[in-house]
């Protein structure tokens, strides 16, 4: 049976790293994070690595509460269990979509090569399934992610990044698969930097004015997010 005032010091000794209490608590609160974990059972993960993920959130929620806060521990909880299960989501599909489209990719470029040394025409979509061995919506899934966008590389200024990578070079074409899915899975407020930026080719000034933002804080924002993105991309390939 649930007991508040023993919840209550137990979260006080877990504060003070009894692992004792960290491990009653998270017994105690475990039917909460099953319940938040079976919202997300769709998700195409099974729903044991939910609940482990969401026991992540869990114990940072069990460290970091303070009664000090004027909510109960749950009402503290849930938002914490919920943004880890979210983020392993998020993560998880970035990396399994991103590694499905740069083989596809690499497949397609193989092929598309080949095709036209042999007949000097470019493939048809048709074409292109038979020889990959893939169905035709994975060609065009993989083709329409490889419309070109920014060069990581290039500098920051207030114009648009002037150098587009092209996918006639396999590690461009699939450079560019994955920026295209971390695009998709930006926060929103992120997603508009970007597609205004370098999908609108807008001036950082004309940018902020539409986002009802300064041009300095979108010059920050999007630094980050590309610096953020290039990461990912290195340590994904």
């Amino acid at each position: 049976m649930y007991d508040a005032t023993k919840n209550v010091s137990l979260l006080e000794l877990a504060r003070t790293g009894d692992n004792n209490a960290l491990d009653e608590l998270c017994r105690n609160n475990m039917g909460l994070v099953k319940s938040l974990a079976i919202s997300f059972r769709d998700r195409g993960v099974e729903i044991e690595d939910l609940i482990q993920i969401g026991t992540i959130g869990l114990i940072k929620a069990i460290r970091g509460y303070d009664p000090s806060y004027g909510t109960v521990f749950s009402t503290y909880a849930v938002p914490l269990i919920i943004g880890e299960i979210k983020k392993y989501l998020r993560d998880d599909g970035i990396i399994k979509i991103g590694r499905n489209i740069k083989r596809n990719a690499r497949i397609i470029a193989s092929e598309r090569d080949k095709y036209f040394s042999e007949t000097g025409l470019e493939p048809t979509i048709n074409v292109l399934s038979e020889r990959c061995g893939l169905t035709e919506d994975d060609i065009i899934t993989a083709l329409d992610a490889a419309n070109p966008l920014l060069s990581l590389d290039a500098s920051y200024g207030d114009s648009p990044l002037d150098n587009t990578v092209g996918h006639d070079n396999i590690s461009e074409m699939v450079e560019i698969m994955s920026v295209k899915q971390l695009v998709d899975a930006l926060p929103e407020f992120e997603k508009k930097i970007i597609i205004l930026r370098y999908y609108k080719n807008l001036t950082q000034t004309q940018t902020a004015k539409i986002l009802g933002v300064s041009q300095v804080k979108i010059s920050r924002e999007e630094k980050k997010i590309i610096d953020r993105m290039r990461g990912l991309i290195i340590g994904n390939c």
